[in-house]
């Protein structure tokens, strides 16, 4: 019976720490990720807030996909150290994904906001300066 309540303890706690920790690094990213994407989208807010909350929706998706594949364990625990090292290691691997996925997400904006932007508005140029 002992081994069945830290298997189960170890799902709860492993569920509800992965949950937290995705929520909370979801607000974060859509709560500061909304200036650079003003920015990548030259302005645009009502795009930039569009593709933020997109990009939360995937986030949480895939994370909450991973957080319910990596559920199972190839080992049991049978006491409560084993159950902690084995939390140990899921939350590990979440805060691995979702470091990654973060990291994915710096460098795919990175790059689209390096790209030239086209529509810029530049200030008219003197009359002087077109060649006739």
């Amino acid at each position: 019976m002992e081994n069945t309540t830290v298997v189960v303890t170890t799902y709860i706690s492993y569920v509800v720490i992965s949950v937290v920790l995705t929520v909370w690094v979801a607000q974060t990213l859509h709560k500061n990720g909304r200036v650079f994407l003003v920015d990548v989208f030259n302005g645009n807010e009502a795009l930039a807030d569009s593709v933020n909350h997109l990009l939360v929706v995937g986030f949480y998706l895939i994370n909450f996909g991973y957080v319910s594949l990596a559920l199972k364990m190839s080992q049991y625990p049978e006491n409560a150290a084993q159950g902690i090292e084995s939390l140990s290691w899921k939350i590990g691997l979440v805060l691995l994904v979702l470091g990654g996925m973060h990291f994915f997400n710096l460098l795919i904006f990175n790059r689209i906001h390096r790209r030239p932007k086209l529509g810029r508005n530049y200030p008219p140029m003197p009359r002087e300066s077109v060649v006739g």
